[in-house]
C-alpha cells in the first residue's frame, strides 16, 4: 500500500485554500489550475488579454458555471487588484506594470511550472535553449522510461503537471522543457539543468539579448552544490556557464574531443562518452533514425543528462529507435520522386540552418512567417549553398530575400525566388518547381503568429495540404 505523503503539497493546499488567486492567461497550462483551486475553496479570478470572441466558448461556459470572475481584453489587468497569489502564463511577462504593482503590495507571483518544481517530490530535469529543446527533452524522457523509471513530461510539451503532483513519488522523474518566458522570474532550479545552446531569439518580447540570456541562466543558478548543469562546450554563450554554476558541470560537444563529457566525433561520425581521456564509442550516426548533425548534438546532450541513470545498452537501443518529434524534419510523403518534410519547429534562422544542413540532396525551401526582430543575414549563405529554389511567405519574406540576394550577388550566382500569400499557394508552387531527387523542406525560420496560433497548428496545416496534393 502506498503510504507516501507529500507534506509540501499538503501545506501549500492549506495555505492557498482561502486566498484570492488570479489566473492570468487561459492557456493549456492554466485551465486545470482553476478547478484545482476552486475545489480547495480559493477565490479565483481569470484574466486574458484576448477579446471574448477569441476565447473558446467552452472555457467561457465553464467559467460561468463555476461562478469564476473573468476579465478579457487588452485592458483586462486593470482589475488585477487585491490578490494574494498571481499565476501568470509564460506569455505574460512579470514586468507587466499591473503585475509589478500587485507584487509591490505583497502578492506572490508564480506560475504552474514553478510550483511543479517547488512542490514535486520527484527528481526534476529541466531543459532549455534556443534550439533542440523539444527533441532533447523528449529523448531524455524516453531514455529514463526505457530504464524503467516512472516519468512525467511537461513544461512546453506534454500535459500540464500541477494536478499530477499528488501522483509523483521521490523515485520518479519529471522532465520539463522550459522557455525563457517561464524562467525569467524563476527562483528555483531543477536538480539536473540542461542548456542545449543559446542564440538570439524572442527579441520582440525581451528587452534585449542580455535579458534573454539571464532568463535562461535561471535554470541552474538556484541549484545547490549537488545540482548538475549539462551545457554546450561549443556555444559562445553557454561554454562559460560553468563559472557561476553552484554544482557539478557536464559538457557535451561536436567540435572538441573532450577528456570528460559526451561528444559527437565528426571524424568517425560516432557519439562517445569521454572519461579521463578515454573515449567509449556509444552509437554511430548511421545507426540512428534522426537526421542531421544538430540531432547528434541533441543526442549527446540527452546522454549527458542521463549518465549514471540509464545503462549503456538501453541507451543505444532507445536512441537507435528514436525517430524524433512531430514538426521537426518530419517526413510527410514522396511525390514524383520528391520527398516532402515538415520542419515547422524552424521558428528562427539557426533552426532552419540546422535543417538545411541535414540533407545531401538539393532543397526547395519554403520559409517566412511572423517577425520576431531577428537578424536574418546568417541564413543567406546556407540557403545559397543548399537550396535550388526559394519560396517565401509572411512578414519575414523580405528579410530572408534580402539576405539571400546579398549572398547571391557576392558569389555571382542566381536562384529562382517566389513569393506566395498562403500555405496552399506555397505547396502548389513547390510541387510545380521541384524536380526528381530534390527535397521540399518547410522550415520557416520564423514564428507562426502572423497566421497561426503556434508552430504545431502551422505544421499540421502544411501536412494536411501536402497529403491532399
Amino acid at each position: 500500500m502506498d503510504t507516501y505523503i507529500n507534506s509540501k503539497l499538503d501545506n501549500f493546499n492549506k495555505t492557498i485554500s482561502n486566498k484570492r488567486v488570479a489566473i492570468i492567461g487561459l492557456g493549456v497550462s492554466n485551465i486545470p489550475l482553476i478547478d484545482y483551486f476552486k475545489n480547495l475553496g480559493s477565490s479565483i479570478s481569470a484574466f486574458d488579454n484576448r477579446d471574448e470572441e477569441n476565447i473558446d466558448p467552452n472555457i467561457i461556459k465553464s467559467l460561468k458555471e463555476k461562478n469564476i470572475k473573468y476579465y478579457f481584453g487588452k485592458d483586462s489587468l486593470k482589475d488585477l487588484i487585491g490578490f494574494d497569489y498571481i499565476f501568470r502564463s509564460p506569455s505574460c511577462m512579470p514586468s507587466t506594470p499591473e503585475i509589478e504593482r500587485e507584487v509591490s503590495k505583497g502578492a506572490i507571483l508564480t506560475s504552474e511550472i514553478e510550483k511543479v518544481i517547488e512542490l514535486s517530490p520527484s527528481h526534476i530535469i529541466g531543459v532549455t535553449g534556443s534550439d533542440g529543446k523539444t527533441t532533447t527533452t523528449t529523448l531524455i524522457y524516453k531514455l529514463l522510461q526505457a530504464q524503467g523509471y516512472k516519468c512525467f513530461l511537461g513544461g512546453n510539451i506534454g500535459t500540464p503537471l500541477f494536478t499530477q503532483i499528488k501522483d509523483m513519488r521521490p523515485e520518479d522523474y519529471v522532465i520539463l522543457e522550459l522557455s525563457s518566458f517561464q524562467l525569467i522570474d524563476m527562483e528555483i532550479s531543477p536538480e539536473i539543468s540542461v542548456v542545449t545552446n543559446i542564440s538570439p531569439n524572442h527579441l520582440n518580447v525581451h528587452k534585449d539579448y542580455k535579458e534573454y540570456i539571464n532568463s535562461k541562466k535561471n535554470i541552474y543558478l538556484h541549484q545547490n552544490e549537488n545540482g548538475i548543469l549539462v551545457t554546450n562546450k561549443d556555444n559562445e554563450i553557454t561554454k562559460d556557464f560553468y563559472k557561476d554554476a553552484p554544482g557539478k558541470v557536464r559538457f557535451f560537444s561536436h567540435k572538441q574531443l573532450l577528456d570528460n563529457g559526451v561528444i559527437f566525433d565528426e571524424k568517425d561520425k560516432t557519439i562517445k562518452i569521454c572519461e579521463d581521456g578515454i573515449r567509449k564509442h556509444i552509437i554511430r550516426q548511421k545507426d540512428m533514425l534522426l537526421k542531421g548533425e544538430h540531432n547528434c548534438e541533441n543526442v549527446a546532450c540527452a546522454i549527458s543528462a542521463t549518465l549514471g541513470l540509464v545503462k549503456e545498452d538501453i541507451m543505444v537501443e532507445t536512441i537507435k529507435n528514436f525517430s524524433g518529434v512531430e514538426h521537426r524534419l518530419e517526413f510527410i510523403r514522396e511525390i514524383n520522386d520528391v520527398k516532402w518534410y515538415n520542419d515547422s519547429i524552424g521558428t528562427s534562422p539557426t533552426r532552419t540552418i540546422a535543417g538545411l544542413n541535414s540533407f545531401d540532396e538539393k532543397i526547395v525551401l519554403i520559409a517566412g512567417g511572423y517577425d520576431k526582430h531577428l537578424d536574418y543575414s546568417p541564413i543567406g549563405k546556407p540557403i545559397v549553398d543548399n537550396v535550388s529554389k526559394l519560396i517565401l511567405i509572411g512578414a519575414t519574406a523580405e528579410k530572408i530575400k534580402d539576405a539571400v540576394t546579398s549572398e547571391l550577388e557576392k558569389e555571382g550566382k542566381t536562384m529562382p525566388i517566389y513569393r506566395c500569400s498562403t500555405l496552399e499557394e506555397v505547396a502548389k508552387k513547390a510541387k510545380e518547381v521541384a524536380v526528381a531527387g530534390e527535397i521540399v523542406l518547410f522550415s520557416p525560420a520564423s514564428a507562426s503568429f502572423d497566421m497561426f496560433k503556434n508552430f504545431e497548428e502551422r505544421g499540421n496545416k502544411f501536412k494536411q495540404i501536402v497529403k491532399s496534393l
